[in-house]
């Protein structure tokens, strides 16, 4: 999927918050294109940088109206909601902007293009629908590929989804070239692949392919640089996405992975039965989980913890990073509050220090 500059206006009526919009946030943050505006006429005259910080002037709009004269070139679905599917009051919305000229660009389920009404809109309006669900052609299970030697693939994983994975193997990434390292992100979810510009959505390919399709992005990516950082989808325990946290690991077979929580979370985002309910597991029990159900596979190691200390003030993530490097007995940071510098040395060194890449690489 090839990259085309655009200026985005991002839509997530009524949702502009830190979870639901972790689209529309993680494209802010990370994303090359400029963002003009947010459309939420909940939230008028609100700003993204009450979320993300004072670099990122993005003022939430009540309607598409206000941001047209500012010459906007597509419209940007904002949201990833359990099941992907498109809200339907959103519809004369996406209608007006494919009126008005703008590309539409979605990562839902549901596949905007196939849409009679938006694709024969589209037709008339001389516009592009982009999907970034949509999945690849290719059709192929494992090869049982190998790394290419000299590289080094971590995985970010987690104990719940929706709590920064994808910023954590971002972060790592900028450390290392920051470092001097040849490196690249592989985005294996639709806001990664937004931000980045190319990779498969894993969560929306059959079964029988994922790894397969795991393999061909890992062969991508250590095209693109020496260490190769996967973002990570779900969680190993997670009742609803455990099978795409699963087919990453296999997939990938990655050198390392870095275990991604957010302290003050004490159970699983699920909430579809009322008095239903999933604890999240320990720390260490949640470590051993990932290496055990790795080395079914190929051996991997979790090498270091990545918090998100979001619900937390700075002094006290500050404790939590120690209490959690004491308790698992690894380094631990918040790379998207603190910068990924300090945790990136030590996984760097961490990777180094594992017998498994050196063997691959005398076997090559």
């Amino acid at each position: 999927m090839s990259r085309r500059a655009r200026r985005l206006v991002i839509l997530a009526e009524g949702e502009f918050r830190p979870h639901a919009a972790k689209t529309a946030l993680g494209v802010i943050r990370y994303g090359s294109d400029p963002v003009l505006a947010v459309i939420d006429s909940t939230r008028p005259g609100a700003n993204a940088r009450e979320m993300l910080g004072p670099a990122f002037d993005v003022p939430v709009v009540p309607t598409l109206d206000e941001v047209l004269p500012h010459g906007p070139t597509a419209l940007l679905i904002g949201i990833a909601p359990t099941g992907g599917r498109l809200p339907p009051s959103w519809r004369p919305i996406i209608l007006a902007a494919i009126h008005a000229g703008l590309d539409v660009l979605s990562g839902l389920h549901t596949f905007i293009a196939d849409d009679p009404e938006f694709a024969a809109a589209a037709r008339e309006a001389g516009v592009d629908l982009v999907d970034y669900r949509r999945p690849p052609e290719r059709m192929e299970t494992s090869l049982g590929r190998l790394h290419r030697p000299g590289s080094r693939v971590v995985l970010t994983v987690g104990t719940d989804c929706a709590i920064g994975k994808m910023s954590v193997a971002l972060e790592l990434r900028r450390a290392a070239r920051e470092a001097g390292l040849s490196s690249s992100f592989v985005a294996t979810g639709q806001t990664g692949i937004m931000i980045e510009g190319w990779g498969a959505a894993i969560d929306r390919v059959v079964s029988d392919f994922v790894q397969g399709t795991c393999e061909w992005l890992s062969e991508l990516g250590e095209e693109r640089g020496d260490w190769v950082f996967v973002e990570g989808q779900g969680s190993l325990d997670h009742p609803a996405y455990s099978s795409v946290t699963l087919g990453l690991i296999h997939g990938f077979t990655p050198h390392a992975m870095v275990l991604v929580h957010k302290p003050g979370l004490t159970e699983h985002d699920f909430d579809h039965l009322p008095g239903r309910s999933f604890p999240l597991h320990p720390l260490p029990e949640m470590i051993r989980a990932h290496e055990q159900i790795a080395g079914l596979v190929a051996p991997s190691s979790v090498v270091a913890i990545a918090l998100n200390t979001s619900l937390l003030d700075e002094a006290a993530a500050h404790r939590e990073i120690e209490r959690t490097a004491l308790e698992t007995g690894l380094p631990c940071d918040d790379p998207f509050r603190f910068g990924g510098g300090r945790l990136f040395s030590a996984i760097r060194e961490r990777v180094g220090a594992l017998p498994w890449v050196h063997t691959a690489e005398a076997a090559a």
